[in-house]
């Protein structure tokens, strides 16, 4: 397939948008159309000169795309990638994959009955300062892993509140920015079998949670500990810290993750390393240095990665069946601070 891939999204909104903006950048791929039933994505469509569908099905059938992005709400995940599925079209699913595990596994289970490839849009697996960190780490230039401190910590402004739902059980931090970093501690770390957490909304008062403390037991023996809020005067945040999304305010000599093996530990997204030349000991000096890596753009090389899966030149680095790990242990940090119970994850 030596042509330009002919690209659509389903889903006019902002993250349809910087989808389409990167397509642009792209000399492999084109955009042919989106998909959305609401006015206001008419405007976007002119924008970028091709036509609007009332939906999915409707631009499956007419424009015969070689690969679509769902920038679609959550809920329409799972009914829009099984819609490509059925059509055998590729699919660039947005995260989470789905409300549920058990949703999450019906579409896995239908993408892996089929010769259709779906790579879910955790964006930061595509990041150059993960790589870089996940590669430090598979080295075993730390040693065997012992510890994790984390936090996602930032304030969100008060008008983002205006609209009831983000007010509501459901739209807090665990469900909405949690995912992120629950599949970066995995692509890091290992897996996570087992969390703790505790949930407050003292901050702001409302039914939602603005704050969660919460404990993480990894498979190859690693704790580790998370701090959330999205009430926190802090910038150590991954969009903070790691400077990738230009639209926040960069903090670039924060960091938001330390990872700690028996013979150094390194400090993400700035990589730096502290290790012992010698024998490990708190009376002997560490050694400091920084890892390199060349700065990218993580939705630029997803979607590079994506015309490959589409070309099938390569898997999709982030499965159905990945992703909907990812999601199980989210959902079971939601449950944790409920019910106040230790929660495993089912392998």
């Amino acid at each position: 397939m030596d042509r330009k891939l002919r690209l659509a999204i389903a889903g006019a909104g902002l993250i349809g948008r910087a989808h389409w903006m990167r397509m642009v950048a792209n000399s492999a791929c084109e955009l042919i159309g989106f998909a959305d039933p609401f006015p206001s994505a008419t405007a976007l469509a002119a924008e970028a000169g091709v036509p609007l569908y009332p939906d999915l099905e409707a631009l499956l059938a007419a424009a015969r795309p070689d690969g679509v992005v769902l920038a679609t709400p959550n809920a329409l995940h799972v009914p829009g990638a099984l819609a490509c599925v059925a059509a055998g079209v590729p699919a660039l699913v947005e995260k989470p994959v789905a409300d549920s595990v058990a949703e999450a596994e019906r579409l896995a289970a239908a993408v892996e009955a089929s010769n259709v490839p779906v790579l879910v849009g955790h964006h930061r697996r595509h990041s150059a300062v993960l790589e870089a960190a996940r590669e430090t780490i598979a080295g075993g230039r730390l040693g065997k892993l012992v510890a994790v401190t984390a936090s996602a910590t930032f304030h969100k402004p008060d008008d983002y509140f205006e609209t009831a739902w983000r007010r509501q059980k459901g739209g807090g931090p665990i469900l909405i920015n949690l995912v992120h970093e629950i599949d970066n501690l995995r692509a890091l770390v290992g897996e996570i079998v087992e969390v703790q957490a505790f949930a407050s909304h003292a901050a702001r008062g409302f039914e939602v949670e603005d704050t969660v403390a919460i404990n993480l037991r990894f498979a190859n023996g690693a704790l580790g500990t998370f701090m959330l809020s999205d009430a926190a005067a802090s910038p150590r945040s991954w969009e903070q810290t790691s400077g990738e999304n230009k639209a926040y305010d960069h903090h670039a000599d924060q960091d938001c993750y330390i990872i700690a093996g028996a013979h150094g530990s390194l400090q993400v997204p700035t990589l730096r390393v502290l290790e012992y030349a010698g024998a490990a000991s708190w009376f002997s000096p560490m050694v400091r240095s920084r890892v390199d890596m060349q700065e990218t753009d993580p939705l630029a090389r997803q979607l590079a990665h994506f015309c490959a899966v589409v070309r099938r030149e390569v898997p999709p680095r982030v499965t159905v069946r990945d992703a909907m790990r990812t999601l199980a242990v989210t959902l079971a940090v939601a449950e944790a601070a409920h019910t106040g119970l230790r929660v495993a994850i089912p392998s």
